[in-house]
């Protein structure tokens, strides 16, 4: 079964990229530097930052849907990051390497499935999620932060 990851849009962000310690405190972000990788996982390229790396720590909104499931966390943005991460049926290194909270939402932003598994195991427990009819994609988490990792759809 073909599967479609995609990492975040780079526009809710760009205001942000270049800002004073000040100005990203009154949007509620943070800088960080990344003194490991891994260590800090990019939500718009889906790679960890290299040493030496900005990346600014926001609170998004990652489950919109008018229902008890909306939900925001926190999670790092490579500072001045363009390309979407957009591949079929490639998993990248980001989520290769981490424990993974999976979350299977209805067309209606409903939780239907859910399951945790190393992220070795990924490519095999997506097909697990959308065997089932009323899953129509996937969250990814990393599943001891808690933090919204990237979207799976079918392809």
């Amino acid at each position: 079964m073909s599967f479609r990851i995609t990492g975040l849009s780079a526009e809710p962000f760009r205001h942000l990229y270049g800002l004073s310690e000040q100005d990203l405190a009154a949007h509620g972000a943070i800088r960080r530097i990344a003194d490991a990788c891994p260590g800090y996982p990019d939500r718009i390229e889906l790679r960890d930052a290299r040493p030496g790396e900005s990346l600014l720590l926001v609170n998004y909104q990652h489950q919109t849907a008018n229902t008890p499931y909306r939900s925001s966390h926190a999670i790092f943005v490579l500072e001045g990051a363009e390309q979407t991460f957009d591949r079929t049926d490639e998993i990248p290194d980001v989520l290769a390497r981490r424990l993974l909270s999976l979350r299977g939402f209805s067309e209606k932003g409903l939780l239907v499935h859910a399951d945790v598994v190393d992220g070795k195991d990924l490519r095999q427990a997506i097909p697990t999620f959308f065997e089932k009819p009323d899953v129509s994609y996937i969250h990814v988490h990393n599943a001891k932060q808690g933090c919204y990792a990237a979207r799976i759809d079918r392809a």
